[in-house]
């Protein structure tokens, strides 16, 4: 099923009005942590086993599961890989009612950097039942691709909780990822970047820091900036990791699908996470 057909279009346009719904409907909801991460325990248990049967209860009956920015089928997508998850972390967000998953999978014969958002039943009392799986699934082939350096890189990297006193607003940390994604179509967007220093970018493989204090997550931002903009934006915040999660269509780069992830610290661009995955063909600028 291609991505632009009417079906994926109307998908789009629901998620949309999740990540914009109003504060009196959030507040209306039963969303909460426990279940977020309940979920996100029995995705994970999926991919590992590489079947759907125990996930099965916590499904919407309007259940859809997309990969790499179609709606597909489980049992032709990744998830029923059986595979061994060497990294993982979830991002939970009680306002849309959804997780962020980051998982890697550096095993030589089937390598994977996935990241997955959860979506759940927002807006029905007693019901936080999991409405879609959104996943790009990186492998041979995607953006700068190697799964093995990614997670040596991960690995270094300090993700702790943040006090809530020090926390950014949701609306702060969307701004950043925002105006960084703007970047491609937009001249004058990374003025409005909180790039802090130090920063560091992990682009598929690739990684700026050196473990500096200088280190800076500017070298190889666009200088075009007359490009198609990254387009279809789905969101998963966390204050309490002080990250962003923007799933969209890198529509410069063969109409790829996306996943940036962006962390703040202390109102300052501190990490980023990026996987680009062109439809099973080498990614090419």
């Amino acid at each position: 099923m291609s991505f632009f057909n009417s079906y994926a279009w109307v998908i789009f346009g629901v998620l949309s009005q999740l990540t914009l719904s109003s504060p009196t409907r959030q507040a209306a909801s039963e969303c909460n942590a426990t279940a977020l991460m309940a979920a996100a325990d029995a995705y994970v248990a999926v991919q590992t086993a590489g079947k759907i049967d125990t996930m099965q209860s916590l499904l919407s009956t309007s259940f859809t599961y997309m990969e790499n920015n179609k709606e597909t089928a489980v049992a032709k997508g990744v998830l029923s890989k059986a595979l061994k998850i060497d990294h993982r972390r979830t991002n939970t967000d009680l306002v849309l009612c959804a997780t962020y998953n980051e998982i890697i999978v550096s095993d030589a014969a089937n390598p994977y950097v996935i990241g997955t958002q959860i979506r759940h039943n927002n807006f029905a009392k007693g019901d936080m039942s999991v409405t879609m799986i959104d996943s790009i699934a990186s492998t041979t082939n995607s953006w700068l691709f190697d799964a093995k350096k990614t997670l040596g890189h991960v690995l270094e990297e300090k993700w702790d909780i943040i006090p809530v006193e020090k926390r950014d607003k949701r609306e702060v940390i969307q701004a950043a990822g925002d105006a960084y994604m703007d970047m491609w179509n937009n001249a004058t967007a990374s003025n409005y970047v909180p790039w802090g220093t130090p920063c560091t970018r992990l682009e598929g493989s690739a990684y700026t820091g050196k473990g500096k204090p200088d280190d800076s997550c500017k070298p190889g931002i666009p200088s075009n900036h007359s490009q198609p903009g990254n387009t279809h934006r789905r969101y998963v915040i966390d204050e309490a990791m002080g990250s962003v999660s923007i799933f969209c269509v890198w529509e410069h780069m063969m109409m790829a699908a996306d996943s940036h992830e962006f962390r703040l610290e202390g109102g300052k661009l501190r990490f980023v996470h990026t996987m680009t995955v062109c439809g099973g063909q080498p990614c090419k600028l």
